[in-house]
C-alpha cells in the first residue's frame, strides 16, 4: 500500500503570486521553504506543514492542535437580517439563540448548494456566518434589495483548537470561563490576556474543539497564537495544517464545499437533508426540493488494499456508477478510505463495488453510511 506522505504532494504544484489574495496574520508562526499553500475564498492557506502528517494526526487524537483556518466570517446585521437570512437559509433561523451558532446551507432556485457554513446570532439582529470557499457576500446582496440590512466583511481571521485536551487549553487561556456550561455550539467574546475574542464550540475534525475569530486588522494576531501556545504546552499543543485535519474531517463524515458538494448538488443527495425545513412559509429552492428524491447518493468508501484520492471511478457490474471526491489513508482504522458521489440511487452498501485507479487497475471496495464511526458526534459533544 503506497501512503502519500502529505496532502500537498497529492496534487500538482505551481509558483503563485500572493498579489490579489490575502496572507494570514498568522503565517510568520509556521511559515517555511515547505510549506504548501492552497487559496480558499481568496485567502492562503496551509495545506501542508508537517513533516510527518501522521504524528499530527495521532496528536489531534490523543492530545491538541492548532490551527490556522482560511473559513471567511461575513458580518449580516439590520432591522431585516432575519427575513433576508430566512429567505436564503434553508433552515429556521428566527429561533436561533444568542450566543449559540446553527449549522446553515444556502440553495439556489434549482435546489442546488450554494454555500454552506456556520452561522452564529451575536445579537438580536446581528450575525456572524463564517461560510466555506466561495463568493458568498454577492448573493446575500443580490437578495437584500430593498431590506434593511447591512452586510459586510469584518476581516476576521480563524483559529481552530482541537482535540481531547482542547477544552482544557482554552480554561488555562479564560480561566474565568465555565466550561461545563460552554456546550457544544455556544458562543461567547472571551478574554485572551486582554484582547476580546468571539469563541465558538465547533470546528472542522470531529474531535472535541473551539474556534477563535479575530475582530479585524487591528488586533494582535501573533500574540494571541503565541499565548495560546504558552497556555497549550503542558497539553502537548502543535500545529498543523490540513494534512492531518483533513484525514480526521474524511474519518468524521464532514463534507468540504468545493470538493464533496457544490452548487449541482442538492442536499438530500449528499446527506445534509436534515438541515432543510420544509415547514418554513419560504426559502430559495423550496418549491425545487420539494419534488426531489430524498435519499442520498454520497457514501464512504473503504478499502484494505488501496488509498482512494479525487476523480477514481467506481464499479458495479463492469460499469461506472460513481466517482470519489475525497480520500485518505486512516491511521485509526488502519484502511484507505473516501468519499463516492454516486451516479443514480441504489442500496450501495449491499452491492460488491471495485475502484479503478490511475494505472488501470481493480480494487475491491466496502461501501459504508457516513460517518465512519462515533455516529452521534459523542466525541465532538465531548461526552
Amino acid at each position: 500500500m503506497i501512503i502519500k506522505n502529505n496532502y500537498g504532494s497529492s496534487h500538482d504544484l505551481f509558483l503563485v503570486s500572493s498579489k490579489r489574495f490575502e496572507l494570514s496574520p498568522y503565517i510568520n508562526k509556521y511559515y517555511d521553504k515547505n510549506t504548501i499553500f492552497g487559496i480558499y475564498s481568496n485567502r492562503f492557506y496551509p495545506l501542508s506543514t508537517e513533516a510527518d502528517p501522521t504524528a499530527s494526526y495521532w496528536n489531534l487524537k490523543k492530545n491538541v492542535m492548532l490551527y490556522d483556518v482560511p473559513e471567511k466570517p461575513l458580518e449580516i446585521s439590520g432591522p431585516d437580517s432575519i427575513k433576508l437570512l430566512e429567505n436564503v437559509f434553508t433552515r429556521t433561523i428566527s429561533d436561533l439563540k444568542i450566543n449559540r451558532a446553527r449549522y446553515v446551507i444556502a440553495c439556489s432556485h434549482d435546489g442546488g448548494i450554494i454555500m454552506d457554513g456556520i452561522l452564529i446570532r451575536l445579537t438580536p439582529k446581528k450575525f456572524w456566518y463564517i461560510h466555506a470557499n466561495g463568493d458568498f457576500e454577492s448573493w446575500l446582496l443580490a437578495f437584500s434589495d430593498g431590506l434593511r440590512v447591512n452586510i459586510k466583511d469584518p476581516k476576521s481571521w480563524a483559529l481552530q483548537i482541537q482535540g481531547p485536551n482542547a477544552l482544557k487549553v482554552l480554561k488555562e487561556c479564560v480561566s474565568e470561563l465555565d466550561i461545563d456550561n460552554f456546550k457544544f455550539f455556544n458562543c461567547k467574546t472571551l478574554n485572551f490576556d486582554g484582547q476580546k475574542f468571539l469563541v465558538s464550540r465547533t470546528g472542522w475534525t470531529g474531535e472535541l474543539g473551539f474556534e477563535i475569530y479575530s475582530n479585524g486588522p487591528n488586533d494582535d494576531h501573533l500574540s494571541l497564537w503565541d499565548y495560546i501556545m504558552k497556555k497549550g504546552k503542558a497539553y502537548k499543543i502543535k500545529t498543523g495544517g490540513l494534512d492531518s485535519m483533513g484525514i480526521r474531517r474524511i474519518e468524521a463524515g464532514i463534507l468540504d464545499y468545493g470538493t464533496d458538494i457544490n452548487r449541482f448538488n442538492n442536499p438530500f443527495e449528499v446527506g445534509l437533508g436534515s438541515y432543510v425545513d420544509f415547514s418554513k412559509d419560504y426559502f430559495i429552492g423550496k418549491e425545487s426540493l420539494t419534488k426531489i428524491n430524498k435519499k442520498s447518493k454520497l457514501f464512504g468508501i473503504l478499502s484494505e488494499n488501496f488509498i482512494p484520492f479525487s476523480g477514481l471511478e467506481i464499479f458495479y457490474e463492469n460499469k461506472i456508477v460513481g466517482k470519489t471526491t475525497v480520500g485518505a489513508f486512516s491511521p485509526y482504522l488502519k484502511k484507505g478510505i473516501g468519499y463516492v458521489l454516486f451516479n443514480y440511487h441504489n442500496d450501495w452498501t449491499r452491492k460488491k463495488l471495485s475502484i479503478r485507479d490511475k494505472e488501470n487497475d481493480f480494487y475491491d471496495c466496502k461501501i459504508v453510511n457516513l460517518p465512519f464511526y462515533d455516529q452521534t458526534k459523542k466525541i465532538s459533544k465531548g461526552k
